[in-house]
């Protein structure tokens, strides 16, 4: 399933997204075409064509991209965007079966979250000595940060235990902790 993400900043300095994505049904050789739209940190709004054929598919996508284009959307670079951290203290060295029940429920539930607002995607998770990352790459991190601690909390996923810090996309190691405060050293190793 391949997903055109678009951004523009409009006149009052208030990012906007545009998405489109065309999935096709298990059982054939249709599917639908899904554009989802709306400001940066609040629920988009979405619509879809139903029963699409790949060749009707490509002329939405390219009708999608021209009314973009048209309207000052763009797709944001990843070096563009920076990267969000979700990080969680554990209680081992190596982790435990619960903390890999904690890595697949915050995942999820993040996935979900972040992009039904235009907030970015959550690229991958690792487990390094007594801590669990979570790497989210964005194209507003303030909100995004409002966003994750909106969402752990609401999927009751230990908000007592995480960790938020904030990078450039180039240098993940220069990563600077927004959560909680005061500030702490963060690293990722």
């Amino acid at each position: 399933m391949a997903i055109i993400r678009t951004y523009r900043l409009d006149d009052k300095n208030v990012l906007h997204f545009r998405e489109a994505w065309f999935q096709q049904f298990e059982d054939g050789e249709l599917g639908q075409f899904v554009i989802n739209h709306g400001s940066v940190g609040h629920m988009s709004t979405t619509s879809d064509v139903q029963d699409v054929d790949n060749d009707r598919a490509d002329e939405l996508f390219a009708g999608f991209l021209q009314a973009c284009t048209d309207e000052g959307y763009a797709e944001v670079k990843d070096e563009d965007q920076s990267w969000v951290i979700v990080q969680y203290a554990l209680k081992s060295a190596s982790g435990t079966e619960r903390d890999q029940y904690l890595e697949k429920k915050a995942k999820e539930a993040l996935t979900g979250h972040l992009a039904w607002r235009g907030l970015g995607t959550v690229e991958s998770s690792d487990f390094a000595p007594r801590k669990l990352n979570i790497r989210v790459l964005t194209p507003a991190p303030k909100l995004a940060v409002a966003a994750i601690k909106t969402c752990i909390r609401e999927a009751k996923l230990d908000f007592t235990k995480m960790s938020l810090g904030i990078a450039d996309y180039a240098t993940p190691e220069k990563i600077k902790s927004v959560h909680p405060l005061p500030a702490k050293p963060m690293t990722l190793s």
